[in-house]
């Protein structure tokens, strides 16, 4: 699966994407996943994201669990004394400030940058993220997904069967949860991961630009 995954993302024309970004990119890379410190994270991550591609080589792919429910706005996972439910919703341009350069590509968002259809404005945004572990509700702050539109839960496949390439996975010490989510879209796509440690909400790992 994500051999697949990398060779639809990677091996797509570098020059055309190149040509479509004719506007700045005002993204940060500071959350993605070459400038994580933390050697274990890292190395979990290694084993899934596409970010982490370089370094995969001899690692085996986390224990994880696969989404047990989904639609058209919202994905959930259960299993391992773990449930987690994202949702979307839909973006409502009145309630936002909206930038553009030249006035055409949408760079920022209420005066920050965002991820997903980059240049153009989303249909969509992550409206919640609920996590519970052993019973405990663990609180993900809304700081963690504001910036992410057009969250892609699910695909089609060539068959048309419904797919997923998003996931939750454990580390082996059973002591992080991370909870991967993958968005493709016409202006390049962007995978994120939210880290809990310990039951608390740690942090989060961006990395985009992936090609469709």
């Amino acid at each position: 699966m994500r051999v697949l995954i990398t060779l639809s993302l990677f091996f797509t024309s570098i020059i055309i994407y190149a040509q479509e970004r004719e506007f700045p990119d005002y993204r940060s890379k500071k959350e993605n996943f070459l400038r994580i410190q933390e050697k274990d994270i890292r190395s979990d991550l290694a084993s899934f994201a596409i970010g982490g591609m370089d370094e995969s080589i001899g690692k085996g792919k986390l224990k994880g669990i696969p989404p047990t429910n989904y639609g058209n706005n919202f994905i959930s996972f259960n299993g391992n004394n773990v449930k987690i439910t994202i949702t979307g919703g839909y973006f409502d341009e009145s309630k936002h400030k909206l930038i553009y350069y030249n006035k055409v590509h949408l760079v920022k968002i209420d005066n920050k940058p965002y991820y997903g259809n980059y240049g153009e404005v989303p249909e969509t945004t992550i409206e919640s993220i609920v996590a519970v572990i052993d019973k405990d509700s663990i609180p993900i702050p809304a700081s963690a997904y504001f910036d992410l539109y057009n969250p892609e839960f699910t695909y089609t496949d060539a068959a048309g069967v419904i797919k997923s390439y998003d996931g939750v996975y454990f580390s082996a010490d059973k002591r992080n949860i991370y909870i991967y989510m993958l968005n493709r879209d016409k202006k390049g796509s962007y995978e994120v991961t939210w880290v809990i440690q310990d039951k608390k909400y740690l942090r989060r790992v961006v990395d985009f630009g992936f090609l469709k």
